[in-house]
């Protein structure tokens, strides 16, 4: 083994972890960008179809509201795999920096995670003193996606 500890063969194992948690995190991001195109597209046409009254467009409506409940609950599960898949690549990667010299994204995580001087940073400094992780604020989206959704369609079983 060389300083550290680590073999050639380790350390091409330890790129290729990194690497593979980087194609997540950027199927990840290709992934938001289709449901947030998809919902947004969506949400606008049930708005512009929200002025319609008769029954037919009413049955419609709720239809097209159930479609997005189910495509934002759809959002959300794929999000919280993504994350928990990260996740699971993360520990690898920091198991794996415990035989290099440096641990990189270990380091990153503790420094997030017990900083001081971070967490009186920000605008919602009052209200957390940690760090949000991506995966926790990006699946807030789908959420508010579901909450038009429901409101459309109890407006409209509502006339």
């Amino acid at each position: 083994m060389s300083a550290g500890g680590a073999t050639g063969q380790y350390l091409d194992l330890y790129k290729t972890a990194v690497e593979m948690a980087d194609r997540i995190s950027a199927r990840r991001a290709m992934s938001n960008s289709f449901f947030l195109t998809l919902h947004t597209g969506l949400a606008s046409f049930v708005s512009i179809a929200q002025s319609r009254s008769a029954a037919r467009d009413r049955i419609g409506m709720i239809l097209i509201a159930v479609v997005g409940l189910t495509l934002s609950a759809a959002w959300w599960l794929l999000l919280r795999s993504y994350r928990d898949l990260n996740s699971a690549k993360y520990r690898v990667i920091q198991a794996m920096e415990e035989r290099l010299e440096a641990a990189i994204f270990a380091d990153e995580w503790k420094i997030l995670r017990d900083d001081p001087l971070r967490a009186k940073k920000g605008p919602f400094k009052k209200w957390r003193g940690r760090y949000a992780e991506l995966g926790f604020a990006e699946r807030i989206v789908p959420v508010v996606f579901a909450g038009i959704y429901l409101t459309a369609a109890i407006r409209v079983g509502m006339r």
